[in-house]
C-alpha cells in the first residue's frame, strides 16, 4: 500500500512547550488489546494522504487480506477528505487519524442489510463521544450527520465510504475518524473547530484515546450487527442506537440550513431522525423533508426567518 511509504517532507515543529509523541506501537499492537476489542489487525504508518483512501484501494485490490474490524492509523495525514470533498491537513502527530474496515455480519455469519449501513457513521460518533467523555473528561455532542462537537465547536469528523463490488459479495464499508488532539488555537483550520488541548481535556495521549475509541466502537458495532442492523434494538446492554444518537444530537430541535447536493438549500426545523438515520426537517410552510445527505448549519433565531 502507498500508505506504508513514509513522507519525506520535513515535520513542522509543534508550538513552544507542546510535546507531540508518537503513538505507542507496542500498546496498540498488544495481542491482549486486539483480542479483547475483536480487532482483526492493526497497521500503523508514519504518513499517508488518507487512511480511508488507502483502505478503499487495499480492500478493492486484495479483499482477502482485510477482514472485518481491520484498522489503519497514521501519524500524519496529508490529504484527508471529509463531506462535500473537503480536504485538510493537520500537523504531524496532532490528531488521531484512523480508518476501519467493516464487513457487517451477524454472529451467525448472516449479512446485515445494506440499508442499515447509513447508521455506521452515527455509531462511530456515539463511540467517540463516549471515549471523549470517559477518557478525556469532555462532554461532547453529535451534529448531524456525523460531526462530534465540544462546546459547540467541531472536534472530530467521520466519513463512511462503501467499497466497489468486485466479486459479487457484500461491499465493505471504510469508516474513518479524524480527531483534533493537540492543535493549538492558531493551528485550527476554521474558528468553528476545536481540539482536546484547546478544551482542556484530562488527556491528550493519542494512544490512550485511540484505544478507548476502538474498544468502544467494536463493542457497539458487534452488538449492532448481532441485532441485524436494527437501530431500534437495545445496543450493548443499553438503549438503542436510535435513542442514543437522538439524545446526543444537538441538531434536533434547532432551526437549520441544509446545503443539499445539486446546490440546493433548505431552511427549517430539524425535528427527528427516521429509521435510516436521515434528518427530517420541517420547512416554514409545514412540509416535512427527508435529508439523507448534505451539510447542515445550525441557525440562530434571527437567521431562521421566524424572528
Amino acid at each position: 500500500m502507498d500508505a506504508e511509504q513514509p513522507d519525506s517532507s520535513e515535520a513542522v515543529d509543534p508550538p513552544s512547550g507542546m510535546e507531540r509523541p508518537a503513538l505507542d506501537r507496542a500498546a496498540l499492537l498488544d495481542p491482549d488489546f486486539l483480542s479483547s476489542a475483536g480487532i482483526s489487525q492493526l497497521k500503523i504508518v508514519d504518513s499517508t494522504g488518507s487512511t480511508n483512501a488507502d483502505l478503499v484501494r487495499a480492500v478493492t485490490v486484495e479483499p482477502g487480506k482485510w477482514a472485518d474490524l481491520a484498522v489503519l492509523t497514521a501519524e500524519h495525514q496529508t490529504a484527508a477528505r471529509g463531506r462535500l470533498d473537503r480536504h485538510w491537513e493537520a500537523p504531524e502527530r496532532s490528531a488521531v487519524s484512523v480508518s476501519i474496515v467493516l464487513r457487517p455480519v451477524t454472529s451467525q455469519g448472516m449479512p446485515v442489510p445494506t440499508q442499515s449501513y447509513s447508521w455506521l457513521s452515527l455509531l462511530a460518533a456515539v463511540a467517540l463521544r463516549e471515549a471523549l467523555q470517559e477518557t478525556a473528561g469532555l462532554p461532547a455532542d453529535i451534529k448531524w450527520p456525523n460531526d462530534v462537537l465540544v462546546n459547540g465547536r467541531k472536534i472530530a469528523g467521520i466519513l463512511a465510504q462503501m467499497t466497489p463490488l468486485g466479486d459479487g459479495s457484500v461491499p465493505a464499508v471504510i469508516l474513518g475518524v479524524g480527531l483534533n488532539v493537540s492543535l493549538a488555537e492558531d493551528e485550527l483550520p476554521v474558528p468553528s473547530a476545536t481540539s482536546l488541548a484547546v478544551e482542556g481535556a484530562t488527556t491528550t495521549d493519542r494512544t490512550t484515546l485511540l484505544k478507548s475509541y476502538l474498544s468502544r466502537f467494536a463493542r457497539l458495532y458487534r452488538s449492532f450487527c448481532n441485532s441485524e442492523g436494527d437501530p431500534s434494538a437495545g445496543l450493548a446492554g443499553g438503549a438503542s442506537l436510535h435513542k442514543r444518537v437522538e439524545s446526543a444530537m444537538v441538531t434536533l430541535g434547532r432551526e437549520v440550513r441544509a446545503h443539499l447536493p445539486g446546490d440546493l438549500e433548505l431552511v427549517g426545523h430539524a425535528s427527528r431522525l427516521d429509521e435510516h438515520g436521515s434528518l427530517l426537517v420541517v420547512d416554514h410552510s409545514g412540509r416535512e423533508h427527508v435529508i439523507t445527505a448534505g451539510d447542515v448549519v445550525h441557525l440562530r433565531a434571527t437567521e431562521s426567518g421566524y424572528a
